[in-house]
């Protein structure tokens, strides 16, 4: 059996998923999307993540017509058709077909294809010996202009931030508010250790409700970890005991410096070690079997 993608009811060939060039997803980023992960053939806290989708659809005003159990079933179809052990879910709503107008009322009917294939957002050593990141030169868009709980398609003030990071030499950078505050790196959210206890920016200043980002927060709590959402500065990074990041893709990898400046001596903290072992754990039982 070939690849196989659902594009808008259909599951047809990788090489045969083509969308309109009038889509408004492609357009003007005009979307949704969601990251999943599944595990052993398990995926990992999938209502969680449509909820976070549905919740950005009526957030954009964008009405889909497959309801969230449907939209499950055909993610769970997905991963079956593919025969995939782990995988990484790509959940793409759009708001469709229109003409080359911003007038959304001219586009009936939303495009929806789900992708499931393989992910590997930072080289493997780097889970080991931690990574060395910077802070953007981008800022993060205002929470005013496009909400922190709207995943949208369209992506570009993080692809910038991305591009800073490269060109530092880099992986991934932290992204700071209009106003100097940390809010969230390019993909991942951001936690500091100081004194055993977790400290994490709130969503309010443009952060992303992480998934795995709530889940190490139920760790942390369960270890008898204690986690604050604090507005930081960047210094308050420099100074932290640990640093590490979270994300569907990312999952929890840890940071050891941040703009040459080293954390935690220049290599993993041991609870941020004992976190990614904690989420490991997790990953394998915590989910919806497909």
């Amino acid at each position: 059996m070939g690849f196989k993608i659902f594009l808008d009811g259909e599951f047809v060939d990788k090489e045969n998923a083509k969308i309109s060039i009038f889509d408004h997803g492609l357009l003007y980023g005009d979307g949704i999307f969601e990251g999943i992960r599944a595990y052993g053939r398990k995926v990992f806290r999938l209502d969680a993540h449509l909820d976070r989708l549905y919740a950005g659809l009526k957030a954009i005003r964008l009405e889909l017509y497959m309801s969230q159990e449907e939209l499950k079933a055909n993610i769970l179809k997905t991963l079956k058709m593919n025969d995939l052990y782990d995988a990484y879910i790509r959940v793409v709503v759009t708001r469709g077909v229109g003409d080359l107008g911003l007038d959304p009322r001219k586009c009936p009917k939303p495009t929806v294809f789900i992708i499931a294939d393989k992910i590997a957002l930072y080289p493997e050593e780097f889970y080991t010996i931690g990574l060395p990141i910077v802070i953007a030169k981008t800022r993060r868009n205002h929470p005013a202009s496009m909400p922190p709980e709207v995943k949208s398609l369209n992506y570009l003030n993080s692809i910038l931030g991305k591009m800073d990071a490269i060109d530092a030499g880099t992986d991934e950078a932290i992204m700071l508010t209009t106003d100097g505050y940390v809010a969230e790196c390019t993909g991942d959210n951001i936690f500091i250790v100081k004194g055993g206890n977790f400290s994490t920016p709130p969503h309010e200043i443009g952060s992303l409700d992480g998934i795995t980002q709530n889940a190490v927060i139920e760790l942390a709590a369960k270890a008898g970890i204690e986690t604050s959402r604090d507005m930081l500065k960047p210094d308050e990074l420099f100074t932290a005991d640990e640093c590490f990041l979270t994300g569907t893709a990312a999952e929890v990898i840890p940071v050891i410096s941040i703009d040459g400046k080293m954390i935690s001596d220049g290599v993993p903290g041991k609870i941020t070690t004992a976190m990614i072992a904690a989420f490991s754990e997790l990953a394998k039982t915590d989910g919806v079997e497909y």
